[in-house]
């Protein structure tokens, strides 16, 4: 059996993740990790905020920096900014890369 892939991959300006984005949710939230079809990982979250005007996705950054612990403008969406599917790219290096795996390991566990 092969080890999972990595939800946090190295990019070349710093670390990237998928995230799939439900807005018009009942609360903001990390809720956990899923696979695309392709089965590449990718972070699953929800926000209240409704998908206009960039409001979800201020919302995903702001939840998102949050839960990292980060300075909101450490995190950008560099892909997918009108879909449901996120690219997020985080300022960062393989020591952040590797906290951030071991957070979403300890957010799998809990829920």
């Amino acid at each position: 059996m092969t080890a999972p892939r990595p939800l946090f991959v190295a990019g070349p300006r710093g670390i990237r993740v998928t995230v799939r984005l439900t807005p018009r949710a009942g609360r903001n939230a990390v809720t956990g990790r899923a696979a695309d079809a392709d089965g590449a990982p990718l972070l699953k979250a929800t926000v209240t905020a409704v998908p206009e005007r960039g409001a979800a996705n201020e919302a995903l950054v702001a939840l998102l920096a949050k839960s990292w612990r980060l300075p909101k403008s450490a995190l950008a969406i560099i892909g997918g900014a009108t879909d449901r599917t996120k690219l997020i790219e985080i300022d960062g290096d393989a020591a952040l890369a590797a906290r951030l795996e071991a957070w979403a390991e300890a957010l799998a566990a809990k829920g």
